[in-house]
């Protein structure tokens, strides 16, 4: 998933947001290929295909671990970025459709895929689904082809030593406040002070059905990534290998479905939990909350230290 991602698209749906109903004949007038939005790291291209009386469509590229923020993650501050400076006018968003170009040798497909914002205040689109649409749709969407590449005006950052990714144990008390931005009702301002030393005395072990995240035991997950942890070192695993280390260890303790894909996300290096001091969380807000509601004492992190 990225983390907090929602990873399968779903289909196309008939209504006002119809794809058929959105078609017009647009031009593309930005073609912009290092958009940045304010105060967030990370750059797409943005084609921009409009026409009068139309609403804007917007195809955002990038290439996948990209550095700085992934489209699907930012999918609302960009979408809101790229409203507020390109069609301030429009009382809705852009029509979004993002593109994130994973290499060949990637588990991940290449395609377009269609955001839709159940909420859309002005320039604050909020709680985005995932759609899928084909290049041809996309083509009738716009009323012309759409390129697919990242463009000739991306320019990588230069090369640096690449700092190297550490799995370590960590204190959930230690863990910034979340604030997670696609909140269901059993998240809705992240976690008080007063209550995380709460659940540390008196844990929570109740398995909820309001989300995916409230959905399963954190106590018994984490248990599972401190002991992988501890094994992994003793058996110097790469930290490339450590998410299918984990799985075959929930596998021969006899986890669970939800246990074993929770503790995947703690060793995958695309979802792991990654503090960070400026932006407080890389991923794992939704996870760190469900786990201060549960009163975990200990989880497994991720950094990236420079060699």
């Amino acid at each position: 998933m990225a983390e907090d991602t929602d990873h399968t698209p779903e289909p196309a749906r008939s209504g006002g947001d119809d794809l058929a109903a959105l078609a017009a004949p647009r031009r593309r007038t930005v073609d912009e290929h290092m958009f940045t939005a304010p105060g967030l790291p990370g750059t797409f291209r943005l084609q921009l295909f409009t026409a009068p009386g139309a609403r804007p469509v917007a195809v955002v590229t990038q290439i996948a671990r990209e550095e700085g923020m992934g489209l699907t993650n930012g999918a609302e501050r960009f979408a809101a970025a790229v409203w507020e400076r390109h069609c301030p006018e429009q009382d809705l968003p852009p029509v979004w459709v993002e593109r994130q170009l994973w290499g060949e040798d990637s588990l991940q497909e290449t395609r377009f895929r269609r955001v839709v914002f159940a909420e859309t205040d002005r320039y604050r689109p909020r709680q985005p689904r995932w759609r899928a649409i084909t290049p041809e749709q996309l083509e009738t969407l716009v009323g012309g082809p759409v390129e697919t590449g990242r463009g000739t005006g991306y320019v990588p950052r230069p090369d640096e030593p690449e700092p190297q990714p550490v799995f370590e144990a960590y204190a959930v008390v230690r863990l910034a406040r979340p604030k997670p931005f696609r909140a269901p009702a059993c998240m809705p301002a992240g976690v008080p002070w007063w209550r995380r030393w709460t659940r540390q005395l008196l844990p929570n072990r109740t398995v909820r059905t309001c989300c995916w995240y409230h959905g399963g035991d954190w106590h018994k997950v984490n248990a599972l990534a401190l002991e992988a942890l501890r094994r992994s070192r003793e058996q110097a695993v790469d930290p490339d290998d450590m998410r299918e280390f984990a799985v075959s260890h929930a596998a021969a303790a006899g986890a669970t479905d939800w246990e074993t894909e929770a503790l995947a996300t703690l060793f995958c290096l695309g979802d792991a939990i990654q503090p960070d001091r400026e932006v407080r969380y890389i991923n794992g807000q939704h996870r760190a909350q469900a786990m201060l509601d549960a009163g975990v004492r200990r989880t497994v992190v991720l950094r990236h230290i420079q060699p």
